[in-house]
C-alpha cells in the first residue's frame, strides 16, 4: 500500500503565514519560508503555498518566496493562487514548485486544466475545491439560474435536486451552481493528477474533516486525494485516512501554533497501523 502524506499549508498574504476560521478572522502565523524550513526538517511530505492575495504584486511576492523555499527546502512544493494561465504556471515550476494548484481558474476556465496537463503533465496540476453542503435555504434547482454566470456549459456539472455540496470559488465567497461529486469527476476527465478537496463546513474547526465528503469524492475516482480543513489533532488524520479515504492530509493551524509535530503526528499514525513515511 502506497504511503500516506501529511503535508503542511501555509496560506500567504503579502509574503506572510496568515490562518482564519472558515474563511475569516486571519492571524499571522510567520514567515513562510522559515516555517517551510520547520516542516522540512520535522519530515513532511510535502508542502502547500496559497497565495490568498493572489494579486500581480502577489504573485511577485510567491514566486520570491517559492523561489527562497527551493533554495533551502528538499520535500515537493505546490503552490496555489492567481494562476490564470499557463504561463503563470510555467513561473512557479521555474521557480522551483514541482505542482500547481488551480482553483476559481480552473472553473472559470476549465480549458485551463487540460493545457497545463498537456504542456506539464498531469501529475503537475492539482485541482483544489472548496465545497460547502447544501442546505435548504442555499439549494439551487435546476430550472433556477445559478449564482455565477460561465462563458462554457456547466450543465454537466449543474447542481440538482440529488446534490448534496456545491463548489464555491474566489476564496470560498461565491457560490457557482456546480455539483462538487461532478465537478470532481469532470476535472479529472480533462487531466488533473490529484484533488485538494476543503470542506468550507469544517475548516479552521479542529473539529475533524469532513468524511462524508470525503468518502464520496474518493469512490467517484482514482486520482490521488488530499484532505483539507478541520484538522485539530493525529487521530482526524486517522479518521481521513481510514473514513474519509484520502490519500493525503492537509493541515495548518495544529502545525503552525505548535499544537502538535509532524513527527508526532507519523508516529501516532504508524502505531495505528496506516503506512506512512517516517524520519
Amino acid at each position: 500500500m502506497q504511503a500516506k502524506r501529511i503535508i503542511p499549508c501555509l496560506d500567504v498574504k503579502s509574503g506572510r503565514v496568515v490562518k482564519g476560521i472558515n474563511f475569516l478572522e486571519l492571524r499571522d502565523a510567520g514567515d513562510p519560508v522559515e516555517q517551510a524550513q520547520i516542516y522540512d526538517t520535522q519530515g513532511a511530505d510535502e508542502l502547500v503555498f496559497l497565495d490568498i492575495t493572489a494579486s500581480h504584486e502577489g504573485r511577485d511576492t510567491m514566486i520570491d518566496v517559492v523561489r527562497r523555499t527551493a533554495e533551502c527546502c528538499f520535500m515537493p512544493l505546490t503552490v496555489g493562487g492567481g494562476i490564470k494561465s499557463v504561463d503563470d504556471m510555467r513561473s512557479l515550476l521555474q521557480a522551483g514548485a514541482d505542482k500547481v494548484s488551480i482553483n476559481t481558474s480552473a472553473v472559470i476556465n476549465p480549458k485551463l486544466i487540460e493545457n497545463g496537463s498537456k504542456r506539464f503533465g498531469a501529475q503537475c496540476i492539482v485541482v483544489a475545491i472548496d465545497a460547502k453542503k447544501i442546505s435548504g435555504n442555499t439549494r439551487v434547482n435546476s430550472g433556477e439560474a445559478h449564482p455565477v454566470k460561465f462563458d462554457w456549459d456547466i450543465s454537466e456539472v449543474a447542481v440538482d435536486e440529488n446534490s448534496n455540496w456545491e463548489v464555491y470559488i474566489h476564496g470560498g465567497r461565491t457560490r457557482t451552481g456546480i455539483d462538487a461529486l461532478k465537478w470532481v469527476k469532470y476535472v479529472t476527465k480533462r487531466g488533473a493528477g490529484e484533488i485538494l478537496l476543503t470542506s468550507m463546513d469544517t475548516d479552521g474547526t479542529k473539529n475533524g474533516y469532513d468524511n462524508e465528503i470525503l468518502s464520496a469524492v474518493a469512490g467517484a475516482v482514482s486520482i490521488p486525494l488530499i484532505a483539507s480543513g478541520g484538522a485539530g489533532n493525529p487521530e482526524h488524520f486517522y479518521d481521513a485516512f481510514t473514513i474519509g479515504k484520502a490519500d493525503a492530509v492537509l493541515a495548518a493551524s495544529i502545525f503552525h501554533f505548535k499544537e502538535y509535530t509532524i513527527a508526532e503526528s507519523k508516529e501516532y499514525l504508524s502505531k495505528k497501523g496506516i503506512p506512512i513515511r517516517l524520519i
